[in-house]
């Protein structure tokens, strides 16, 4: 009877993950590269500097030799107690799967394009969707105004922002990207929590 809940995740999970939304069949011409990067779990969207609209660059912390942000969006306190893997414990793992707990954005700026990411090309369209959905997860203070989360970084290329939405097993951090491209009309998952599967369909 314990299993019986967990079990259920796995195998509903993984039905839902399989299921396709949104295709490849767009007449309109495909201008703009994004990429997935994942670190084995996590997934995070990648973007080119000039790309991004002027609203979501607005309050970034960066410099001119940093050409892509990464976005990847998690629980606040998996985040800031968990900067490595040494660091992962079972009641952080916990209180992250089973509780709403608040969200952290978290951005990473690299020089160059890496191997390892995956390249999608979308349209216009759907990259203004994309552009939308990443500007609306910051969460904003009274002067509208990014609010950074000062001292929590994992290197001197990084940083975190407040962000919304609430985190658990149902709303994870590869749900979010998925989320994503679903809502900017891009190929993606009907649900999942999951890294590969997104991986796995836009891999040429």
């Amino acid at each position: 009877m314990l299993l019986f809940i967990p079990v259920t995740y796995l195998i509903g999970s993984l039905i839902l993950t399989y299921i396709p939304v949104n295709n490849d069949q767009i007449l309109e011409e495909k201008k703009h590269k994004i990429y997935l990067s994942s670190n084995g779990i996590h997934l995070e969207i990648i973007i080119h500097k000039d790309e991004l609209h002027p609203s979501i660059l607005e309050g970034l912390t960066h410099t001119n030799q940093e050409q892509f942000f990464s976005f990847g969006w998690g629980d606040r306190t998996f985040y800031m107690k968990t900067s490595t893997w040494s660091d992962l414990s079972i009641i952080n793992t916990c209180k992250a799967a089973f509780f709403n707990t608040p969200a952290l954005l978290h951005i990473t700026r690299y020089n160059t394009i890496k191997n390892d990411w995956v390249e999608i090309t979308i349209t216009p369209n759907q990259f203004e969707k994309l552009n939308n959905y990443i500007n609306d997860t910051f969460k904003v203070d009274d002067q509208n105004k990014k609010i950074i989360v000062s001292g929590l970084n994992y290197n001197t290329y990084d940083n975190f922002y407040e962000a919304t939405g609430s985190y658990n097993c149902f709303n994870t951090c590869n749900t979010w990207v998925n989320t994503a491209l679903k809502k900017s009309d891009i190929k993606a998952c009907s649900w999942t929590p999951y890294d590969f599967r997104l991986l796995a369909m836009h891999t040429k």
